[in-house]
């Protein structure tokens, strides 16, 4: 039996990632606000959504990377765990169809951006609200400003996703504060009972909407993938997932419980439920500035996520050029900055396309109800390959000199870590 290796003649890249980096990486690329609206309209039962969603699809994903990482740490993550397990052919689909699946996923994130920045200004910019062109501009400066500081180099790319984890921190955490003021003063908004907590497993609508949530928790994959850009990853990569795996939890859970207290389930909008929350809290406590600074500090947490994404989903067409599955064009690193400025090129340009395809006839409302519908079919479908790669490698030696982290349990709770991980992402692209 061959030992694992973690080399696929990948160009030397710049190691510049670190536990910080790791940590607000992963807040900015998992943590999307906007879920909290979509729990939220659910209703009370979406908290044991969230902790459905928890433990049958964060938890095991948490593992199974975390394991994944340690024993083959290199430059492109899942690709490589795919084709290391299953061989070039499957490691290429896993790879392509995470790309793809982003590709269609920047659109969404750029579209919930555009329409969140507007609670900065109150009622005279929620005018544009439904303006293509305020929309395109927008999106287009956004997911071009982000790639060229990706070209630039990780190093300077970092900053503008580290300032978004924070910024997603900080919104979550007046968020919370907020909804705790307005319950001890007035109570809650959304009537919480025992019945209405408890969701209908057997509907449909249920089904849909802990397959929206489990979508939620994903991205810790993400960081993995720049693994040949992380300094020393088998130690980092575990540490960092363990504290932003932590901070995830809390922003979801207790943003949502917020959320509700704020406002009734049925009155808070997709796009602009929070800041519209944070506006009722502010007016209901005299400060009128509330909603637009979390307003401002959510689009700044979204423009972090977007960098984290397009800089992590970028080295998938470069490794798969590098192995000559995809033109070897992809595989190209600029002569100055070292980076992977073709791949990212043509990621941006497949962006802008999907973008005015979005744009072309629809609502900024319909066109990101579609976008995040066809992100949950797509994005599920490689994080097949994680959960199946992970029982298959765990049977093959790796160097003497790895630092190996495995799944405490022994090879029992490995495959019940895959089974559950596997089943939950099946669901949801089949419910």
């Amino acid at each position: 039996m061959q030992t694992v290796s973690n080399t696929i003649g990948i160009p030397s890249l710049h190691r510049v990632l670190g536990t910080r980096d790791l940590v607000l990486l992963n807040i900015a690329a998992i943590v999307g606000l906007r879920w909290l609206t979509t729990a939220a309209k659910i209703g009370p039962s979406s908290l044991i959504i969230w902790a459905l969603g928890l433990l049958i699809f964060f938890v095991p994903v948490a593992l199974a990377v975390m394991e994944l990482s340690s024993r083959l740490p290199g430059e492109g993550g899942l690709y490589l765990w795919a084709k290391a397990a299953f061989g070039d052919r499957h490691g290429f689909i896993a790879g392509w169809t995470y790309w793809i699946s982003n590709i269609v996923f920047f659109p969404a994130l750029l579209l919930f951006g555009a329409g969140v920045t507007l609670y900065v200004g109150g009622d005279r910019w929620l005018a544009l609200s439904e303006n293509t062109t305020y929309t395109a501009t927008y999106c287009l400066v956004a997911l071009w400003g982000a790639t060229a500081l990706n070209i630039v180099g990780l190093d300077r790319a970092k900053w503008l996703q580290n300032i978004g984890g924070l910024a997603t921190w900080s919104a979550a955490a007046m968020l919370l504060a907020g909804g705790i003021v307005v319950w001890v003063k007035f109570g809650s908004a959304t009537l919480m009972t025992t019945s209405n907590a408890i969701p209908d497993l057997g509907s449909v609508a249920t089904l849909a909407g802990l397959a929206t949530i489990a979508l939620a928790y994903g991205g810790m994959e993400l960081g993995p993938i720049l693994g040949g850009e992380i300094k020393d990853p088998r130690r980092q990569i575990p540490r960092a997932m363990l504290i932003s795996g932590i901070f995830v939890t809390i922003i979801y859970m207790a943003g949502t419980v917020a959320l509700l207290v704020a406002l009734p389930a049925d009155q808070i909008d997709l796009i602009g439920g929070i800041p519209q929350a944070l506006s009722a809290v502010g007016q209901r406590l005299g400060f009128p500035a509330f909603g637009p600074v979390v307003a401002g500090l959510i689009a700044l947490g979204n423009l972090g996520g977007i960098g984290a994404w397009i800089a992590g989903t970028a080295r998938l067409p470069f490794v798969v050029g590098v192995d000559r599955y995809l033109p070897k064009r992809l595989s190209a690193l600029h002569p100055k900055y070292g980076t992977p400025h073709m791949a990212l090129l043509t990621q941006c340009v497949l962006t802008t396309i999907i973008l005015f395809g979005a744009l072309s006839g629809s609502t900024m409302h319909e066109a990101f109800a579609v976008l995040v519908d066809m992100t949950i079919i797509l994005g599920f479908l490689p994080l097949l390959y994680i959960f199946a790669a992970l029982p298959v490698l765990r049977h093959r030696p790796v160097g003497e000199d790895v630092l190996l982290i495995s799944i405490p349990g022994g090879i029992v709770v490995c495959w019940l870590v895959s089974a559950v991980g596997f089943s939950t992402a099946l669901l949801a692209i089949v419910p």
